[in-house]
């Protein structure tokens, strides 16, 4: 499909979640030191730093329980449902008024809520992009979506450098709080003239739904002047209407179905999140202790690491479009892992000044911001429709669980500056770990690039791929011993060769028909959608109504050998404009 102006709005209503994600982690660092002074809510240094703490393990939860969700709700309602839990977090955080043990625990329980929302976010916004967004712009759109985070740390600087500068402390780490509240508000009423995910409305039975989506979709695209390509018919698949699946159901997928793919997704989120969490909230820590950098200097360092890591997707994300995504999600991964060992040698060495520690920090995550971002396109795009909000969940809280090491890790090797050595090795670690992230890639990843969702995870509620597969599964089963492979059914055995040796023809007809039963109708057989189609294929190649094939379960359907007959022979006759039934279509989105 082509862009339209639809697809910019998407973008723009859904993309500020991570902006927001930006600025509230961003101000929350920012006043840390400001909530231990006695005028505001005089806490403890711990006391202080428990709030990041609290706030990752709510994203954390938040991603479990609102990915499920995502997936027996809808895309639509969760991305409302999320957005307003973190407004509502975020707003009562900065109504925290006393001191004590009750108004500590009110702070950290909204803090609590507001990374819950967050955490739904990802799960949501991430499946409701990849599902509606057309094939050859999905891992641009994804990637800079999720790099539109470090757009919400440059804002949140900004603002709370301002604030800092013109507000009394008690008054300014207020109005930090209630700075994602303000800007985000008026992004719940454009959110809500966002259609639902149409790939999510077929799988759960709404047809009629999902086609007014698409063709208030296609509308925007003729509105731009724009025509839409012709759908083939050999790109269609059929799917049922799925039962709604639980965690146990993703459990079962990675582990029987997709291993492989399981561990590549979780190795690329661990090692992203370890490093990003690792460097990013040490690094004022880094420039303080062994450069110098007076605290106040310090977040202007921190802006300049947030461009290099906020261009990276917005330079880089068309080409994981373009020259694929193993290459790319490797290279990105492999060179900020060896680019960091580098500096890290220049480090221990004593050899760099803030400014170039910063710029050498600016080049590594300009390459590392676009390969976590995809990350995330990974986890979503490479499972199939049923479970994807509960995917994307589940490797965001593995890569958090273990992103969260790295803060303290390093917190403990800096130490109070006089060891270089002791920091030196744990930035060897974090590039180690990047150079996983990269072979897992490159040995274990998919070439989704351009290529509709259909085909790179087939829907576990799959009937089949396509009519044409339909009509010549129904005609090899109609073909008798003997027969021309590709002829006809009846056209290789005599009028009156009567039936095969060992088997008697059973009264009142043809085997399968019940007494009575018109021909080509078989007792018994439950009608399935698309039996029409079929009747009137096997019709077509003059063998008269046929009976339809009964639909195959996903899994029979997948050990199925393409182009073999029943008794284990390949068709040679081969239609070069019908996929075999193991073909997997290239529409954007599947036909019903």
């Amino acid at each position: 499909m082509p862009w339209s102006g639809f697809h910019t709005k998407m973008i723009a209503a859904l993309g500020c979640a991570w902006i927001l994600d930006g600025l509230e982690i961003t101000v929350a660092s920012s006043v840390t030191s400001i909530l231990t002074q006695e005028d505001t809510l005089g806490l403890s240094s711990s006391e202080a730093g428990l709030i990041a703490t609290v706030y990752l393990v709510g994203q954390v939860t938040g991603a479990l329980f609102f990915g499920r969700m995502a997936d027996r709700f809808g895309r639509r309602k969760l991305f409302l449902l999320t957005f307003g839990v973190y407004l509502f977090g975020s707003g009562m955080t900065a109504l925290t008024y006393g001191q004590g043990p009750g108004w500590d625990a009110y702070l950290y329980l909204t803090r609590f809520v507001a990374g819950t929302g967050i955490g739904g976010e990802y799960a949501a916004i991430n499946s409701a992009i990849q599902e509606m967004m057309p094939a050859r712009f999905r891992g641009r759109v994804d990637l800079l979506v999720n790099g539109t985070y470090w757009a919400g740390a440059i804002v949140g600087t900004l603002a709370e450098l301002m604030i800092l500068a013109y507000f009394d402390d008690t008054v300014a780490w207020r109005i930090g709080f209630l700075l994602g509240p303000v800007l985000g508000f008026s992004v719940l009423f454009v959110r809500r003239h966002l259609p639902e995910s149409p790939r999510w409305l077929i799988m759960n039975g709404r047809e009629a739904e999902a086609e007014a989506a698409i063709g208030r979709i296609e509308e925007a695209v003729r509105r731009h002047g724009k025509k839409l390509p012709p759908v083939d018919e050999k790109d269609a698949i059929e799917i049922s209407e799925s039962a709604h699946s639980t965690y146990v159901t993703l459990l079962r997928v990675l582990f029987r179905e997709y291993p492989k793919r399981a561990v590549l997704a979780s190795t690329l989120m661990i090692t992203q999140s370890f490093l990003y969490n690792a460097i990013f909230f040490t690094y004022t820590l880094v420039l303080t202790t062994f450069y110098g950098v007076s605290a106040a200097s310090a977040p202007m360092y921190l802006l300049a690491f947030a461009a290099g890591n906020l261009l990276g997707p917005i330079v880089l994300g068309p080409l994981f479009d373009i020259v694929g995504r193993r290459w790319l999600i490797a290279g990105t991964y492999l060179f900020s892992g060896c680019a960091l060992a580098v500096t890290a040698s220049l480090f221990a060495a004593n050899v760099l000044t803030a400014t170039t520690q910063t710029v050498a920090w600016c080049v590594i995550f300009f390459f590392a911001s676009a390969g976590a971002s995809s990350g995330y396109l990974t986890a979503g795009e490479i499972f199939p429709l049923e479970v994807r909000g509960k995917a994307i969940a589940l490797f965001f809280a593995i890569g958090q669980a273990a992103g969260a090491t790295g803060p303290y890790l390093y917190g403990w090797l800096i130490g109070d500056g006089s060891n270089r050595g002791r920091l030196y090795v744990g930035f060897l670690v974090g590039a180690i770990i990047m150079v996983i992230g990269g072979l897992a890639e490159t040995f274990l990843g998919v070439d989704a690039e351009r290529k509709p969702l259909e085909s790179v995870a087939k829907p576990l509620s799959v009937v089949r791929t396509s009519v044409g597969a339909a009509r010549r599964r129904t005609v090899r089963k109609l073909r008798k011993p003997g027969e021309r492979p590709g002829a006809p059914p009846g056209a290789g055995a005599p009028p009156d060769a009567g039936p095969p040796p060992g088997r008697e023809q059973p009264p009142g007809g043809a085997p399968g028909t019940g007494a009575g039963a018109p021909p080509g109708t078989g007792a018994g057989v439950p009608p399935v959608a698309g039996v029409r189609e079929a009747a009137e294929a096997g019709a077509a190649l003059g063998s008269g109504p046929v009976e339809p094939e009964p639909a195959a379960l996903p899994d029979e359907a997948s050990k199925a050998s393409p182009g073999a007959t029943p008794d284990g022979t390949a068709a040679k006759a081969k239609d070069k404009n019908d996929p075999d039934p193991g073909d997997e279509p290239t529409a954007d989105t599947p036909a019903v």
